[in-house]
């Protein structure tokens, strides 16, 4: 009667150890697979090899220079070689990771028949209305006329000529060197009106280290696709003074055609406000040999954060400029025109050398400008409290213009030695200024696309358990694939299509940095992980790994225990 009984153990044995082997091998093979998938983080790849390239990305800023000679301008025998290119390549000299070289490809002619007849002309503004005429030159690129050593178009005092477009004139030489002479001048001429170290320098201000480059040329805007800029009329004090300012013919009249010239740099909204009993939040001294009231060059700075608390964006002055608002997400220009009150007028702004500023007025970078204006004296006799004040803008405009060049970080040119300068058109910037502002923000949004893409695959690299959605990958991909593009351009000396496409970098790049789903504080680290799976998948795993190790054991003995022979 034990023989049935042990063998219905054994089947029970076998039947439980097969059980076990069954729920192992789901828990295991099926599982632990189906839940890894389940759970797994979703990264869609990224291109890290190319971007991890564009740190070693060389920009070659091409300029193309088309040199006309003229009859006269060179020896016969030099003008029997013409036409012909001539490439000059030099390094930019920045402390900067990705290496900038200028290159000024000059492609020498002949001057036509209309060309001839131009620069025979009188005058150069003359020369310049017919040469301009039937032909606009693409953006970036440049035009050099080459006139006879003894021409009366320039002063006999002066070598050359920048004008308002994209065209200068210098003169030639008969020499058996001049190719070379005249091609330094043409060089010259070219950096003047394009590349300089110190216009990318200040382009590239925020990525490099500090030192003699950059501790003094923070004062450009970001690259932005708009701005917001916002004229105050601060009246401290309106129980002495009624002040009129005339804002909206002033922006028609020389705001307007400025920010029209400068469009291509970006967009721009226009407004306007009055604000009362807003003082400066630094008391003015007192100069007794004067009679008047100063503010040191030190105080300054404390006056803007008082001010800039009351400043909002309300009013829509100008049609065709849209409305700003307190959320914008633009850079915001404040020119401020301040009005100082009865008491502490005449109010002088000094310089740090004590003398007087002569436009009684200031700036700080990034932010916008002030300027004080003060009542003529006489007026205060001639009626009674309050007295009325017409503004002067055309006075005013002139400091506020001057301003916003320095803001754009559109300076002074600086000019060759016996170099004249016609000066900036009517709308107060010439285009081959222009020109130059995009070359440095094609840079500056190169380098700042580069920049972010590069942070942001930093940061996913590091913290792996952060989704990488479609969208963001595409946008990763349409930023590298804009920065690639972009250098190419330059080097093709296509400005206008390479800064297109760096403002495609900057904002794709910016985009995929600033996506909500790449918040890593919405994700657990592992700790908590454990703390959540351990308590679900323990009780489930304890019986079978202990199953999984008694089979383990007895089938270890039953291997080693011996068998009987007869």
């Amino acid at each position: 009667m034990a023989a049935p009984g042990a063998a219905a153990t054994d089947l029970e044995v076998v039947r439980g150890k097969r059980a076990a082997l069954f729920f192992a091998a789901v828990a295991i093979l099926l599982g632990l697979p189906l839940w890894w998938k389940t759970t797994e983080t979703y990264r869609a790849p990224l291109p890290y090899s190319q971007i991890s390239g564009l740190n070693a990305l060389q920009l070659r800023l091409t300029v193309p220079i088309t040199v006309v000679f003229t009859r006269d301008s060179v020896p016969l025998d030099d003008q029997e070689k013409l036409p012909f290119t001539v490439v000059h390549e030099r390094d930019i000299p920045l402390k900067y990771k990705m290496k900038i070289k200028c290159r000024f490809q000059k492609a020498y002619r002949r001057a036509l028949e209309r060309e001839e007849e131009a620069l025979s002309l009188g005058s150069m503004q003359e020369a310049e209305t017919v040469l301009a005429e039937p032909q606009k030159q693409a953006e970036g690129s440049l035009t050099v006329y080459v006139i006879s050593e003894n021409s009366s178009l320039l002063p006999q005092d002066m070598m050359s000529y920048i004008g308002p477009e994209r065209t200068a004139v210098v003169r030639g030489i008969t020499h058996r060197e001049a190719f070379n002479i005249v091609g330094r001048r043409v060089i010259q001429v070219a950096q003047a009106m394009s590349l300089t170290e110190a216009v990318l320098a200040a382009a590239l201000a925020d990525h490099l280290p500090e030192d003699k480059w950059s501790s003094d040329k923070r004062r450009p805007l970001k690259s932005s696709l708009g701005y917001e800029i916002t004229f105050s009329l601060l009246n401290p004090d309106p129980k002495s003074h009624d002040v009129h300012w005339d804002i909206e013919g002033a922006v028609r009249r020389y705001v307007q055609p400025f920010l029209s010239a400068l469009s291509a740099a970006g967009n721009f909204s226009v407004d306007s406000q009055i604000l009362y009993y807003a003082v400066l939040g630094v008391n003015p001294r007192f100069d007794p040999a004067s009679s008047s009231y100063y503010l040191a060059a030190h105080s300054l700075p404390h006056v803007i954060n008082p001010v800039e608390s009351r400043l909002v964006w309300s009013t829509e002055i100008q049609k065709g400029f849209p409305g700003s608002s307190a959320a914008s997400l633009y850079p915001v220009l404040n020119f401020l025109l301040y009005v100082p009150e009865l008491a502490h007028s005449p109010l002088y702004i000094q310089d740090k050398d004590g003398a007087p500023v002569a436009t009684n007025a200031f700036h700080s970078p990034r932010w916008g400008g002030i300027m004080v204006y003060n009542v003529d004296p006489k007026a205060y006799n001639a009626s009674e409290l309050p007295v009325r004040v017409e503004v002067d803008m055309v006075q005013v405009m002139e400091v506020f213009l001057a301003q916003l060049r320095l803001l754009f970080g559109i300076a002074q040119p600086q000019m060759p030695l016996k170099c004249l300068f016609s000066g900036s058109k009517s709308e107060g910037l010439t285009t081959w200024e222009l020109d130059r502002l995009l070359w440095a923000r094609s840079v500056e949004n190169v380098a700042t696309a580069t920049t972010t893409l590069t942070s942001l695959a930093q940061l996913l690299g590091k913290i792996s358990n952060i989704v990488i959605k479609d969208d963001v990958a595409s946008e990763v991909y349409r930023a590298v694939a804009a920065v690639q593009k972009a250098a190419e351009e330059l080097a093709s000396g296509h400005l206008a299509s390479a800064f297109i496409a760096s403002q495609e970098a900057v904002t794709s790049s910016e985009r995929a940095f600033f996506d909500p789903s790449l918040l890593h504080l919405l994700y657990f680290p592992d700790d908590q992980k454990f703390a959540i799976y351990i308590p679900l998948f323990l009780p489930m795993a304890v019986p079978i790994l202990l199953s999984l190790v008694k089979i383990f054991l007895e089938t270890r003995k039953s291997w080693k225990k011996p068998q009987k022979t007869d």
